[in-house]
C-alpha cells in the first residue's frame, strides 16, 4: 500500500443529512463531540479552500436547517436537497461533487449507515478516493454502524478522523496554515 498525505487541492467534502431532525438520531458518536468535528472540518475547509457540498433530507417541519456549526466557519451554502438515500443518485448533487473535479471525497454526516454509506459506495464507484471522517459521522446503532464501516472498508473506503485530516493538511507546523489547522483540532479536542 502507498500513501501520501491529503492534498487540500484533491480534495472535496460532503457535508451529508447534518440538519436538525437528523443529527440528533446518531446514537454512536455523543451529540456534542460530533458537532465539534463538523466544526473542525468546515474550518479546516475553509482555510484550505476545499470545495464543500451540502446536501439535506426533506425535513417533516419545512426547509431542513443545517446544523449552524457549517454556516458559522462557511457562511451560507447552497443546499441540495435531495430525495434518495445515496447523494450521487440525485443528479444536482452528484454534479456539484464531480464538477470541482477533485479525485478524493470526504464525507460527514447521519446516518452512517444510510447516506454516508451509499453516498461513499457510489463515490468509490465513480473512481474518487472516498474517506469517512466517522468522528464527524454517527450511526443508528453501534451494530448496525460496525456493519457499515466494514463494508465500506471491504469496498477501499478509507476510515479516517479529524486529528488525522488536520495532521495531514497541516503539513509543516512551522507554516501559517499547519499552524492554524493545529490551532482547529486542539480547539476541537479541548471543547
Amino acid at each position: 500500500m502507498s500513501y501520501s498525505p491529503l492534498n487540500p487541492d484533491n480534495i472535496v467534502i460532503l457535508f451529508a443529512d447534518l440538519q436538525a431532525g437528523i443529527i440528533e438520531l446518531g446514537s454512536t458518536n455523543e451529540l456534542s463531540r460530533q458537532r465539534r468535528a463538523v466544526s473542525a472540518l468546515a474550518k479546516l475547509a475553509r482555510l484550505f479552500d476545499i470545495p464543500t457540498i451540502i446536501t439535506t433530507a426533506p425535513a417533516p417541519d419545512g426547509a431542513p436547517r443545517v446544523t449552524p456549526e457549517i454556516a458559522a466557519a462557511l457562511g451560507d451554502l447552497p443546499q441540495y436537497m435531495r430525495t434518495t438515500t445515496d447523494a450521487f443518485l440525485h443528479a444536482a448533487t452528484r454534479d456539484a461533487i464531480l464538477k470541482p473535479g477533485r479525485s478524493t471525497l470526504l464525507i460527514a454526516g447521519v446516518a452512517t449507515e444510510i447516506i454516508v454509506q451509499h453516498s461513499a459506495l457510489s463515490g468509490a464507484a465513480h473512481g474518487l478516493r472516498v474517506q469517512v471522517v466517522i468522528d464527524a459521522c454517527s450511526g443508528l446503532s453501534p451494530r448496525t454502524e460496525d456493519a457499515a464501516l466494514r463494508r465500506l472498508t471491504q469496498a477501499g473506503v478509507v476510515t479516517t478522523s479529524l486529528p488525522s485530516i488536520a495532521g495531514q493538511l497541516a503539513g509543516d507546523f512551522t507554516q501559517t496554515k499547519g499552524s492554524q489547522a493545529l490551532g482547529i483540532l486542539y480547539e476541537m479536542v479541548s471543547g
